[in-house]
C-alpha cells in the first residue's frame, strides 16, 4: 500500500489535468483525451513511475474516463436530436474492431513508439485544427460500405494509439463528407463509446510492470476517478464560455499549443 506522500501529489497534479481537459473539451469540442494523455505521461514520469510501459497507462486510462464523458454527451446531444443514429448504426462495426486491433497494437509498443505515434498524430490534429476550413468536401454524403469499412476501422485504430474518442478524427471525416458540424460533434460522441467501452475493457487485462499505485491492467483508478470527477465540473464551465466568445482564435491558439506537446513527445520519442 503506498503511503500518503505518494498519493496526494498524484492526486493534486491529476486534479489539475482533468480540470483543464474537461475546460478544453467545453470551450472548443476537442475530446478532453487530447490534453489527459501528455498529462498523465508528465505526471507519472515526474512522480518517478517511468516505466517501459506508461504511455500504455496514458492511452488505457484517458480512454477509460471517455466511456463515462461520451456517454453523457451523447445524452445531452440525444435529447437536441442531434445524433444521426443512421450514421453511428453503420460505422459503429467498424470503429469497434479497429479499436481493439489499436489495443494489441499497443500491448505491444514501448513507450518510446507510442510516444512518437501520439506526437505525429497530435501534430497532423493541431494542422487540421489551425488551417482547416469549413468548406472543405471529399464528397457530397458518408460513404458507402465499401469505403466505410477501412475508414472506420482506421478511426477506431487511430484514436487508440493516442487515447482520445471519437472528435479529433470522426468530426472531420464527418464534415468533409457534408455532414453538418453540430450533428458531427453529436454523432462523434456516439463514436468515442463505440472506442473507448471495447478498448478500455481489453486494456483492463494488459498488465503494465512498474505502474503507478492502483494500477488495474492498464488503467489507473485514481487517475479514471479524479478526472472524472473534475470534468464533469468544468466541461459545462467551458461550454457556457464558448457561448459568450468566439472560439475561433482560442481554437488556434490550442492548435499551437497541442503542435508545441506533439513535438516534443516526438522529441522524448528520439531520445533527446
Amino acid at each position: 500500500m503506498p503511503d500518503i506522500s505518494t498519493l496526494l501529489p498524484m492526486l493534486a497534479l491529476l486534479l489539475v489535468a482533468g480540470a483543464l481537459a474537461g475546460l478544453v473539451a467545453g470551450l472548443l469540442g476537442v475530446g478532453g483525451g487530447i490534453v489527459l494523455v501528455p498529462a498523465y505521461y508528465y505526471i507519472f514520469v515526474a512522480l518517478g513511475h517511468d516505466s517501459p510501459g506508461v504511455m500504455r497507462i496514458c492511452l488505457a486510462t484517458s480512454l477509460a474516463t471517455i466511456i463515462v464523458t461520451s456517454a453523457r454527451s451523447v445524452l445531452a446531444h440525444h435529447r437536441k436530436g442531434a445524433v444521426d443514429w443512421r450514421i453511428l448504426r453503420h460505422w459503429a462495426p467498424g470503429i469497434a474492431a479497429g479499436a481493439l486491433i489499436g489495443v494489441l497494437v499497443v500491448a505491444q509498443l514501448r513507450t518510446q513508439a507510442l510516444q512518437a505515434i501520439f506526437g505525429l498524430l497530435a501534430l497532423i490534429v493541431a494542422l487540421y485544427m489551425a488551417a482547416g476550413r469549413a468548406h472543405w468536401r471529399l464528397g457530397p454524403q458518408m460513404p458507402g460500405l465499401a469505403a466505410r469499412a477501412p475508414l472506420s476501422a482506421a478511426v477506431g485504430f487511430l484514436s487508440v494509439l493516442m487515447g482520445i474518442g471519437g472528435g479529433s478524427f470522426g468530426v472531420p471525416l464527418m464534415t468533409l463528407y457534408n455532414v453538418p458540424i453540430h450533428r458531427a460533434v453529436a454523432t462523434a460522441a456516439g463514436f468515442g463509446i463505440t472506442i473507448a467501452l471495447p478498448s478500455a475493457v481489453a486494456f483492463l487485462l494488459v498488465p503494465v510492470p512498474g505502474a503507478p499505485p492502483f494500477t488495474v491492467g492498464a488503467v489507473n483508478l485514481p487517475a479514471f476517478a479524479v478526472t472524472i470527477a473534475m470534468t464533469l465540473i468544468t466541461a459545462p464551465m467551458g461550454a457556457a464560455l464558448a457561448h459568450r466568445m468566439n472560439p475561433g482564435p482560442l481554437k488556434r491558439v490550442f492548435a499551437l499549443f497541442l503542435a508545441v506537446v506533439a513535438l516534443n513527445m516526438i522529441r522524448k520519442a528520439l531520445g533527446y
